[in-house]
């Protein structure tokens, strides 16, 4: 079994294919069999789970591998939950453990899903847990490991943020983003998160921090979350962009201001204008 930095320096050395047809019948079976990491989106989404499933764990048993064969008819996010259970719920700690440092991103992505399936976890050790699938090289497994625990986040959301906040001074800028992208208020593939598009003010010790940070994978999440929040409070964006750019007027700031009022028009001034002028 490699290890998790051996598999991505080979993925970096694939350009990997941008559509599911066009993947080499090789690389899908190398894939499938756990040996290579998924270079691109449509890569990871071309996989049969249950057959990697079935050359990764073979010890798993006829009743989990016939479970998993019937997970693969469900949406992506859901055949991951299922399998990652799956695995949960019949090997346990020793599961986790060979997912977590498996060659392949899909198996660590199960990992994640792992880490949601244990139903006794304080918050803390949860966050523990999830840390370095969230540190993972792989875009593909941090994305798997914030939307895993999302949902155990937003149901205790006032101690989730206090949580995280210490992450945005995090040497890695992959889990400053995680403290970021984990409780956006709307998010992508996953349920908004109702208090906080009610009031995005709760949100500010986790943006705060981040409103100059040097890494644009950080810009993009802190922007993605503003511009989440505009769609509900658009004036509480624009006040918030205001004084961030007058207090920390960096190119940083910048970005992710522009990129957090993307969605909106400028504000009028009120004045009218001649059709002449």
């Amino acid at each position: 079994m490699g290890s998790a930095g051996n598999a991505v320096s080979t993925a970096k050395k694939r350009t990997g294919a941008g559509r599911m047809a066009d993947i080499p019948t090789d690389v899908l079976a190398a894939l499938e069999r756990g040996e290579l990491e998924a270079a691109t989106l449509a890569e990871g989404l071309a996989i049969d789970q249950a057959r990697l499933l079935r050359a990764t764990f073979p010890d798993l048993g006829a009743e989990a591998h016939a479970e998993a064969e019937a997970a693969c008819a469900l949406g992506i996010l859901k055949r991951v939950e299922r399998i990652g259970t799956l695995i949960h719920e019949r090997l346990g700690a020793e599961g986790f453990r060979r997912c977590r440092e498996h060659v392949s991103d899909t198996v660590r992505g199960w990992a994640c899903y792992m880490v949601r399936a244990e139903g006794e976890l304080d918050l803390a050790e949860r966050l523990e847990r999830i840390r370095p699938l969230a540190d993972d090289a792989h875009y593909g497994v941090r994305e798997w490991a914030w939307m895993a625990v999302r949902p155990q986040l937003v149901a205790e959301l006032d101690r989730s943020i206090a949580l995280l906040a210490p992450w945005t001074g995090a040497d890695s800028e992959r889990l400053r983003r995680f403290a970021s992208e984990a409780l956006r208020p709307r998010g992508v593939w996953c349920a908004h998160i109702p208090a906080l598009r009610a009031d995005p003010a709760p949100g500010l010790p986790l943006l705060a921090p981040l409103r100059a940070d040097p890494a644009r994978y950080v810009q993009d999440s802190v922007g993605n979350w503003l511009n989440d929040a505009a769609k509900d409070h658009p004036d509480w964006v624009r006040a918030l962009c205001a004084d961030w750019l007058r207090d920390s007027p960096t190119p940083a700031t910048r970005r992710i201001c522009a990129r957090g009022l993307r969605s909106l028009a400028p504000k009028r001034s009120g004045r009218r204008t001649r059709s002449s002028d």
